[in-house]
């Protein structure tokens, strides 16, 4: 897929990895670029994309990712401005790490993972993820039947990609029975739109980044990341934004790649 003169949707655009997407997209030559996050700070990278490319190509949203509104609004506001999206990589995404299950000696009682805490998780990480490429999607299958075309034909090019960010932490992790499990729901939901989302001519494909240089995982603190994640990689180092940025560019630009890409620095989890 040749991204010039696309449209391209990323959340999370406002640090970390879709920060670095948002760039890499710019830079290779996307024609418009909705950039959504929950931070002011998309704002300043909006401005950055357009100050350096010397053209308005890109446009911050600030708001929700699991608000149905927000993301209607979102999609409406950049098709009007720069056309119908056809590439989503929706980034945005939050850690909310705690053990299953925890005894509290001194009370003798077991202390399980909070609901609230799973459910804002799988909202976020799961459902909100899922719903913008199924706007993306919808969006296309909606200006294919202005254009009198229903299903796609292989003598096209393909219409759209949808990247899912998913994670290391999708085989288990100690202490993200949540995160973990949001994630590894991405794999099904993936293979499943890549089924049904072809009809339209758009693909589906999920990277599963380790642990990479972003204000989340920064959030860890420095003696974990010494201790439990830097001895364990081939690079004994977090990964670079910028590097999964590229891999995600390969995985949107080359069709012939389906299914899972593992960036991981040769990091596994650990018991």
């Amino acid at each position: 897929m040749i991204i010039t003169e696309k449209t391209a949707v990323v959340t999370g655009a406002g640090s970390g990895i879709g920060q670095a997407v948002a760039v890499e997209l710019a830079e290779r030559g996307v024609a418009g670029l909705g950039l959504v996050d929950s931070s002011e700070n998309v704002l300043k990278v909006a401005r950055a994309i357009n100050d350096r490319l010397e053209r308005p190509i890109a446009e911050a949203l600030i708001g929700d990712v699991t608000d149905a509104g927000f993301r209607t609004h979102a999609f409406d506001l950049i098709t009007d401005k720069f056309g119908v999206p056809t590439i989503c990589v929706p980034c945005a995404g939050i850690l909310r790490d705690q053990l299953a299950v925890k005894m509290d000696h001194q009370a003798g009682k077991a202390r399980v993972y909070p609901i609230e805490k799973f459910r804002e998780i799988t909202e976020v990480n799961l459902t909100a993820p899922t719903y913008w490429a199924l706007e993306t999607i919808a969006r296309i299958a909606e200006d294919r039947h202005r254009r009198g075309k229903s299903s796609w034909s292989p003598d096209e090019d393909v219409q759209g990609t949808i990247i899912f960010i998913g994670s290391v932490s999708s085989h288990g992790n100690t202490g993200q029975v949540a995160y973990a499990g949001a994630k590894a729901g991405l794999e099904g939901v993936a293979a499943t739109l890549a089924k049904e989302a072809m009809y339209y001519g758009v693909r589906c494909a999920v990277i599963h980044p380790g642990y990479t240089d972003t204000p989340m995982v920064r959030a860890l603190g420095d003696d974990y990341i010494k201790k439990n994640i830097l001895p364990y990689t081939q690079l004994h180092r977090l990964i670079a934004p910028a590097e999964i940025a590229d891999a995600i560019y390969f995985l949107i630009c080359n069709s012939a790649v389906s299914g899972q890409l593992w960036a991981d620095a040769g990091w596994h989890p650990t018991a």
